[in-house]
């Protein structure tokens, strides 16, 4: 890696107290030299390859004849009508130096390409952000405002990780608003990632003690290590503490197998056996096709979740996922806009959760990067589900804990805080009439649904961007009114439905008033000096029957 001139567009680069990187002076710095390989020239090599082998006649006959003189065109003719091997032609026909020759002006190309295209890209991290410029002929320059920083996000491919690589994606707060440093060393990227979210956070920390690893390894060493990361796990600093929460993998294959999906594919399995036995034999092998995609999408989902890890750092709360690909997030704290627990009716007698969130992630809603993402613990018990709320939502009020456990997971039992449906419209909701309802707690609004799939929803006063009433004809004659919590777009739906309209009203204003309150002494968006998330502990079984897998 190399560094750049400034040239005309300074920038205030962080003092040398706030960074420990010589990648994040203020100056303009190249990336790994096999980014260009990683980000597409691999895939162009193969493409390659792959058109040779198919039109490799026609390149015969195209190219022979005019580059190598004195070429019988008889023997070009006789190639293409018995079709023979090139590599036997060019033997045959002593063109050996002359394919050679070739085959070094197309490694020459690629090296070319590959050199300008890791030469025109270019990135630094200033005092205020964090920019990007790239392109050859087509140039853009991208700018991620460390004020605005909702994330950092560390992947490193299977492939990449054999050659100590990483990349990281700068989460901006906006669509499609996301940087990417793709790649760095997994050394360099790491201690890149500490210093981002150090400024973002606006600490000053004294200079390291230690200096930083040598950039130089043998490639020996590195393919190494690589292979025993792809084993052991992701490369974390030893500093980092250890995840708040381990699930077994028994327990991950089996959330999957009592899953709505499995449900469906059995289903349609049993559709289509009926459809066979009554007279529809050929039914039998669209079996196979749904067999297949299933399988692959249930093992693709399995090993995303895999090694899967939580924990709490000065920087915010580090998540990683992933057997092939591991992806380490750091979510900044103030940065979770809405949190869901949730828990389908299968999983109920194993006692099994899963908790989502509504966070700017910078991608769209159409990515299918983004629900994966969103996802902060695929399945857990009731004790894994207290330790993440916790460190998702480190100013809670301990005193409104109970009724996020006792009465909004698993209630409602007696003394209930919750207004839920009247029983005048209970035909409205029918089943979970007595759950559907809300609780203003003191900087969070809850939100309970669901007898089936019995759902908490908890929205930070201080993010919530307003609350909206909304009433039908049918609700105005049993005098009840939808409420919505309007945030960020996410999984989790803030609308609860058939609300008293008397109480949905007293919501609205109190709600306001509260967000307010909690937005005006909201201090997150600088989490210098903030008190640290205190050790993670589950005293008391919050209720008896629930299960360990």
């Amino acid at each position: 890696m190399s560094s750049i001139p400034a040239g005309t567009d300074d920038a205030p680069a962080p003092r040398p107290a706030e960074v420990r990187s010589p990648l994040s002076d203020g100056q303009w710095h190249r990336l790994h030299p096999l980014t260009p390989l990683f980000r597409g020239g691999l895939v162009l090599v193969i493409v390659a390859g792959v058109v040779i082998s198919n039109l490799r006649d026609r390149l015969v006959e195209f190219f022979l004849p005019s580059v190598v003189p004195g070429l019988d065109p008889d023997d070009v003719e006789d190639f293409e009508q018995n079709s023979g091997d090139p590599i036997d032609f060019i033997l045959a026909n002593n063109l050996l130096l002359w394919a050679l020759l070739a085959l070094l002006v197309v490694v020459l190309v690629l090296i070319g390409i590959f050199y300008l295209m890791w030469r025109f890209h270019t990135f630094r991290i200033t005092g205020d952000d964090v920019e990007v410029r790239q392109g050859v002929l087509f140039r853009s320059h991208r700018r991620a405002p460390l004020d605005r920083v909702q994330g950092v996000n560390l992947t490193r491919p299977m492939i990449a990780r054999l050659f100590g690589m990483a990349k990281l994606e700068v989460v901006g707060a906006g669509l499609d608003a996301n940087v990417k440093l793709e790649y760095l060393s997994t050394a360099n990227a790491e201690t890149v990632r500490a210093d981002i979210l150090r400024l973002a956070s606006g600490v000053q920390l004294a200079e390291a003690d230690a200096a930083a690893p040598g950039r130089h390894a043998s490639a020996a060493s590195v393919v190494s290590a690589g292979i025993t990361g792809l084993i052991v796990g992701a490369e974390d600093p030893a500093a980092e503490p250890e995840s708040v929460v381990h699930i077994p993998v028994g327990r991950l294959i089996g959330s999957h197998v009592l899953s709505g999906t499995t449900v469906s594919l059995l289903v349609t399995i049993a559709v289509i056996v009926v459809g066979a036995i009554v007279g529809t034999p050929w039914l039998l092998f669209a079996m196979i096709p749904t067999a297949i995609t299933f399988a692959a999408v249930w093992v693709r989902s399995i090993t995303k979740s895999l090694r899967y890890s939580i924990a709490p750092t000065a920087s915010g709360v580090r998540i990683t996922f992933g057997l092939f690909t591991t992806i380490t997030e750091t979510l900044p704290p103030g940065r979770v806009h809405g949190v869901e627990v949730s828990q389908p009716l299968l999983w109920r007698a194993k006692g099994w959760w899963a908790i989502r969130v509504n966070r700017l992630s910078g991608r769209s809603a159409t990515d299918g990067q983004a629900d994966q993402f969103a996802t902060v613990l695929p399945v857990g018990t009731l004790d894994d589900v207290e330790r993440v709320l916790r460190l998702l939502l480190p100013g809670f009020d301990e005193a409104d804990w109970p009724a996020v456990f006792a009465h909004g997971l698993l209630g409602p039992v007696e003394a209930d805080p919750f207004t839920n449906t009247p029983r005048r419209a209970r035909l409205l909701r029918p089943l979970s009439w007595r759950r559907n309802g809300f609780v203003l707690a003191e900087g969070a609004l809850l939100l309970r649904r669901g007898f089936v799939w019995r759902k908490l929803a908890i929205f930070p006063l201080a993010r919530v961007q307003s609350v909206g009433i909304t009433q039908g004809p049918v609700d105005r004659m049993l005098s009840v009114a939808n409420v919505r919590a309007h945030t960020i777009l996410g999984p989790v739906d803030g609308s609860l439905g058939i609300i008293d309209r008397a109480a949905a009203l007293e919501l609205f204003a109190d709600a306001e008033a509260a967000a307010v309150r909690a937005a005006a002494g909201d201090r997150s968006h600088r989490w210098a000096g903030a008190p640290q998330h205190p050790p993670i502990a589950v005293a008391a079984p919050i209720t008896a029957g629930e299960t360990e897998a």
